[in-house]
């Protein structure tokens, strides 16, 4: 791992305990900064109802940390909107923002519209289709953008259990988006959940960002994140555990193709090549890093070996 990960993962990861509430409420009275929280959503009426309603009460009506509850339906075909506005979230339909530009399918796309449809200086964005959802998820992330001016965007770092393994990386995230973050853009490499979709960001930061219609938005958010604002503008935050609805194979398999090709338009700017990979192990100190040697050498054609060649003459 390069020495200024090490660095940044010294000084830039927390824990949601490292900023309690009043805290976090302190700066944002102080600051006069505005939060918004944004949901996309796309069939999600099982577990989108229970996550607002967590929000509403903890950071709305308990204490006033969220300014803006807002879900972006994405064009559901079930009760999503409906049990979302009973939960206390104002909903807005993709199609209704920015109208006459058409919209296209995909999870960036509601994200870049969703700036259209909020006002607050600071941004945080939540799955729709989370269990067991704890509030800590956005006070967590949104607290070191109000407590510190020189952090620009907060990732959520989780422990992802798959069935009744527990886990801490997704599997796209440990087969494709790792790998590539280390070989191409190693300053990242520090990120325990690279692709997860909890984030906070200033909107000074997001409205600069160009943004990936697909699954590759949070891949290309953070590498061109990194290359606006540097590495010490970026951080994490540990929030404990992370449940959710699991895709299967096919479609895990169609995130990886939109992943790799956001990272091949942003390798048209000059790539670093750098053959480790680090992942993370949950310790009792919190997520340990591990950096492993990538194997780069190749064997030539056998066809190429003198003795290959004698035997057959042979």
């Amino acid at each position: 791992m390069l020495e200024e990960v090490e660095r940044w993962l010294s000084t830039r990861s927390w824990s949601v305990t490292d900023r309690p509430l009043h805290q976090i409420l302190a700066a944002k009275r102080a600051t006069g900064q505005s939060v918004s929280v944004v949901l996309p959503a796309l069939n999600e009426e099982e577990t989108v109802g229970d996550i607002v309603a967590a929000i509403r009460h903890d950071l709305v009506q308990q204490v006033p940390l969220v300014d803006e509850l807002v879900v972006v339906d994405s064009g559901s075909t079930d009760r999503t909107s409906e049990v979302a506005a009973a939960a206390g979230a104002t909903v807005v339909h993709r199609d209704a923002i920015l109208p006459r530009l058409p919209a296209v399918p995909g999870k960036g796309e509601v994200l870049w519209r969703s700036l259209l449809a909020t006002t607050g200086d600071v941004v945080c964005f939540v799955d729709a289709d989370l269990r067991e959802f704890s509030s800590d998820f956005v006070s967590g992330i949104v607290g070191p953008l109000l407590t510190d001016p020189d952090v620009d965007l907060v990732k959520a770092m989780y422990d992802r259990p798959l069935g009744g393994a527990a886990g801490q990386g997704g599997r796209v995230t440990e087969l494709m988006a790792r790998p590539l973050l280390n070989m191409h853009w190693p300053q990242l490499a520090g990120f325990v959940q690279p692709l997860g979709g909890e984030y906070a960001a200033r909107r000074s930061l997001l409205e600069r960002l160009p943004f990936p219609v697909g699954y590759g938005v949070e891949l290309g958010m953070l590498v061109d994140a990194l290359h606006l604002v540097g590495l010490d503008a970026l951080a994490q935050v540990d929030v404990g555990v992370r449940r959710h609805r699991h895709q299967d194979g096919q479609a895990l398999g169609r995130m990886a193709a939109a992943i790799y090709r956001t990272a091949q338009l942003r390798l048209a700017r000059g790539h670093l090549i750098r053959p480790s990979l680090t992942q993370f192990e949950r310790g009792e100190d919190g997520f340990e890093p591990r950096t492993y040697s990538v194997d780069t050498e190749e064997r030539p054609p056998m066809a190429e070996i003198a003795e290959y060649r004698a035997r057959r003459a042979a």
